[in-house]
């Protein structure tokens, strides 16, 4: 069964996450699928938006942490379209939570429709981990500076209606409208020029992404150094073992 699910609405595609079972966690065959619909997406004169969700009522709970590795592709970095420099808009829908890996997914969306249930977090402290998928420099940049380094710091969630009020959230809808509420947007930027769209977006992706150049590399750094920490493996032990960690 595939792990990712498409369907195109007009001239809008739709990427669902779809490991419900896992909380949509990412693994790195939903990494492989996500960076070959993307590809296709920019690729496809057709698609003037794409709109990603998440089946079972929650968006992604970030990183399967029963990979062996971090779940990455050449072409489009984590997640596979982290990284990615893209033409064609994209919009997150949220239902539920997007927590971990899968609010840096929502960070690297151009656009965000969320439930006014949604909840989204952070909690790699937790773990003994760093957020190391593009939130150390991105959540700074998409919400106040205090509020992103509560939400490094602590790894408590935060409510869509306070991700809201600070611009992180482009529209709130009532629960289970998340995806009809993007869909409608995304109607709203496909009436427009596709030349013209793209064209502005591009602009805006390049300057981003040369701007993060530097945020990845202190990313990388960061991650590196917690690789050799003991309190990594105690905070993945403890969550799998369901029990409070005992830092070093």
């Amino acid at each position: 069964m595939t792990a990712l699910r498409t369907e195109t609405t007009g001239y809008v595609r739709v990427l669902h996450l779809s490991r419900p079972e896992r909380r949509n966690a990412i693994n790195q065959e939903l990494a492989d699928e996500l960076s070959v619909a993307f590809a296709e997406a920019e690729a496809d004169r057709g698609v003037r938006a794409v709109v990603l969700t998440g089946d079972g009522g929650y968006f992604s709970a970030g990183t399967d942490l029963t990979s062996t590795a971090p779940p990455r592709t050449e072409e489009g970095g984590a997640y596979g379209f982290l990284a990615r420099v893209r033409r064609t808009p994209l919009i997150a829908a949220v239902e539920g939570f997007a927590y971990g890996g899968g609010f840096e997914c929502v960070l690297a969306c151009d656009l965000v429709v969320a439930s006014r249930e949604a909840r989204f977090g952070l909690p790699e402290v937790k773990r003994g981990l760093v957020a190391n998928s593009g939130a150390l420099f991105r959540a700074p940049a998409r919400l106040p500076l205090n509020l992103a380094t509560e939400m490094l710091l602590t790894g408590d969630p935060i409510a869509a209606e306070r991700a809201h009020l600070h611009g992180l959230v482009n529209e709130l809808c009532e629960p289970g409208g998340a995806l009809t509420a993007a869909l409608a947007l995304a109607e709203r930027i496909a009436v427009n020029s596709p030349d013209a769209v793209q064209q502005s977006l591009q602009a805006i992706a390049v300057e981003v992404a040369e701007r993060e150049e530097r945020g990845w590399e202190l990313t990388r750094a960061a991650d590196e150094e917690n690789a050799g920490s003991p309190d990594r493996v105690e905070g993945v032990t403890a969550f799998f073992e369901k029990r409070p960690p005992n830092w070093a």
